[in-house]
C-alpha cells in the first residue's frame, strides 16, 4: 500500500505549504522531540521562522509502557486521560512517581538542548509541530506549557492524526493544521515509507544547523 508521506521531510514541506495559508505574521516554530524536530526544522526553514523545541514526555501505563495515559512537560504542564489511567491500573502513587520521573527527564532534555528549549514566546504566535498525533497527550501538554509562557496565539501543526485526537487539540490550541485526519488511524508510522528512529544527537544537530 502506498504510504501518504515518503518521510518526515516530505511531510514537513507539505505542512509548511499548508501553514502559509494560515499565518499572517511572524511566528516561532517549536518541535516536539524527537521526530517532531525533524519536521519542525524544515517547517521553520521554509517559513523563515525562529526555531526551537518544547519538550513533552508521555506518562506510561503501568504494564504497557508503550501506551500513553497522559503527558507532562518540564514545567509540569499535565495532560492526563483519567479514564484510561484507571483502566490501565495506574494508582495515584504510580501516577505521582511516573509524573516526577518524566518531568525530570524532560528537564534533562531541556538542559541538553540549551537555549533552543526555551525561546521567549511572550506575545508571539507559536506553531507547535510534531510528526504525528496518536492519543494527543504530548501535544496537549505542549500547548498548555506554551500558553503558560504567555504566547499570544498557539497553532498546532501535524501531518496526520485520528479524529478524536485532532478534536481534542482544537479545544486546546487556537488553530490546528492537520494534513490528514484518518478515522482508520492505527499508528503514525503507517503513513510514512521511512519512519526511522530519531536520537537526541540528531535533534541537537538539527537545532544547531537551522538557519545556517
Amino acid at each position: 500500500m502506498k504510504r501518504t508521506f515518503a518521510d518526515r521531510a516530505d511531510a514537513a514541506h507539505r505542512l509548511a505549504e499548508a501553514l502559509r495559508e494560515t499565518i499572517t505574521s511572524s511566528v516561532i516554530v517549536l518541535g516536539i522531540p524527537r521526530g517532531g524536530v525533524v519536521v519542525s526544522t524544515i517547517v521553520a526553514r521554509d517559513l523563515g521562522a525562529e526555531h526551537g523545541v518544547v519538550v513533552a514526555r508521555k506518562l506510561r501505563a503501568p504494564t504497557q509502557p508503550e501506551l500513553a495515559i497522559g503527558a507532562v512537560t518540564a514545567s509540569g504542564s499535565l495532560c492526563l486521560d483519567e479514564d484510561l489511567a484507571i483502566l490501565s491500573g495506574a494508582s495515584p502513587r504510580y501516577l505521582a512517581q511516573e509524573r516526577e520521573l518524566q518531568i525530570a527527564e524532560a528537564r534533562r532534555r531541556e538542559t541538553a538542548f540549551g537555549s533552543h528549549a526555551r525561546p521567549s514566546v511572550v506575545g508571539q504566535t507559536v506553531i507547535i509541530v510534531d510528526d504525528g498525533l496518536a492519543t494527543g497527550a504530548t501535544a496537549v501538554a505542549a500547548v498548555r506549557a506554551i500558553r503558560a509562557r504567555h504566547a499570544a496565539h498557539v497553532i498546532f501543526a501535524v501531518p496526520v492524526g485520528p479524529p478524536h485526537a485532532v478534536a481534542t487539540l482544537r479545544q486546546e490550541a487556537d488553530d490546528v493544521v492537520c494534513l490528514l485526519v484518518d478515522s482508520a488511524f492505527r499508528s503514525v508510522g503507517q503513513y510514512y515509507d521511512d519512519f526511522r528512529q530519531i536520537e537526541d544527537d540528531e535533534v541537537m544537530a538539527l537545532l544547531n544547523d537551522v538557519g545556517d
